[in-house]
């Protein structure tokens, strides 16, 4: 069986990836996370209700509010509110569970990057 899929081996995995926790960031932080098929836009909407606006994939053409849950290996064990470099990210929309493809790449975005004045 492999490493992580036991807790203690799935907490050493996560601890050992690169991420950034949503607790961490603004409202209307924006991230660029390509994952192995899909490139994401995300933008921070409530971090203490895990409330984000999500574009991208098939399942959100248009940025779509969702709550992020956190990242996983695929598996029953969530990482919650983390964006982890390797993992799947994990969204709660409309009654289901969308999880993503691996993430191989995430950006924290500026806010030069964001449009129109705040």
């Amino acid at each position: 069986m492999p490493l992580r899929r036991t807790l203690d081996g799935f907490t050493d995995a996560v601890a050992r990836s690169d991420g950034v926790a949503l607790g961490d960031l603004d409202p209307i932080t924006a991230l660029r996370v390509q994952t192995e098929n899909t490139l994401y836009e995300i933008t921070v909407v409530r971090p203490s209700c895990a409330t984000v606006f999500v574009r991208g994939g098939r399942f959100f053409p248009n940025a779509t509010e969702v709550r992020f849950g956190g990242s996983s290996f695929g598996g029953s064990c969530l990482k919650l509110g983390w964006f982890g470099v390797g993992l799947h990210m994990e969204f709660h929309y409309d009654g289901s569970w969308i999880v993503t493809s691996p993430i191989r790449s995430l950006e924290v975005l500026d806010a030069s990057a964001l449009p129109g004045p705040f």
